[in-house]
């Protein structure tokens, strides 16, 4: 009789013991994490996409000017490199201290030059930069929510740039349903920004017309 005792407690036991290791391993809950391209996304979605197609008509005239402004200026600073160059190996390993002075001039001039090659296209390309800028905003103001969509979908607890992720199975990548969702709430944009236009939203402040002073009523007015 006593033995069948500790026999049922022995038992009661070992199922609380069973019962207190697995309860935790049965309340986990499994967490759904997809990785997702956004950049990708993003161009290849509809709208941008479009936008692309759009810019190629409406700023062509920019583009062929930037195009020939930047072969012209390749082409000079080709020949002042190895114009340079050739200077450089004529004088020798050991040059004199004139000669020294001519070089670094000739190197100081065509670093000025390359400076100023650059900044002159990108002066040239400021409108097209603006438009693209303006494009990715429209479409960068539905990113959240389509992000939210892609994740309430397809129950997703956790949705990680593809970039920050160290590696992961082909069937986690979201980004095709990113693009869905995108060309779903932003079907198309505009390429044109509005007068004064500034990336982030912001349009140049235009001073203020002065209002006009108050006139003071001269005597006998009002009567």
């Amino acid at each position: 009789m006593r033995n069948s005792i500790f026999s049922a407690v022995a038992l009661a036991t070992a199922s609380v013991a069973a019962l207190s290791v697995s309860a935790p391993v049965s309340a986990q809950v499994k967490q759904a994490i997809a990785v997702v391209n956004i950049d990708e996304a993003i161009g290849q979605s509809s709208a941008a996409t479009t936008a692309s197609q759009q810019m190629q008509v409406t700023y062509k005239s920019n583009i062929d000017q930037i195009n020939t402004r930047r072969t012209a200026l390749q082409t000079e600073i080709q020949q002042k490199q190895t114009a340079l160059q050739t200077a450089a190996q004529a004088a020798g390993q050991n040059p004199p201290a004139a000669t020294q002075t001519t070089l670094q001039t000739q190197y100081n001039e065509l670093q000025r030059r390359a400076q100023e090659a650059q900044a002159e296209l990108q002066r040239l390309e400021q409108p097209l930069q603006l438009a693209r800028a303006y494009v990715l905003e429209q479409i960068g103001a539905k990113l959240p929510e389509a992000m939210r969509n892609v994740m309430t979908k397809n129950k997703i607890d956790l949705l990680v740039k593809a970039e920050a992720a160290e590696a992961f199975q082909p069937t986690a990548d979201v980004t095709r349903l990113l693009v869905q969702e995108i060309n779903a709430l932003v079907p198309s944009v505009s390429i044109t920004p509005p007068q004064g236009w500034q990336p982030g939203g912001q349009q140049q402040q235009q001073p203020a017309a002065a209002a006009p002073a108050a006139r003071t009523p001269t005597a006998g007015e009002g009567r």
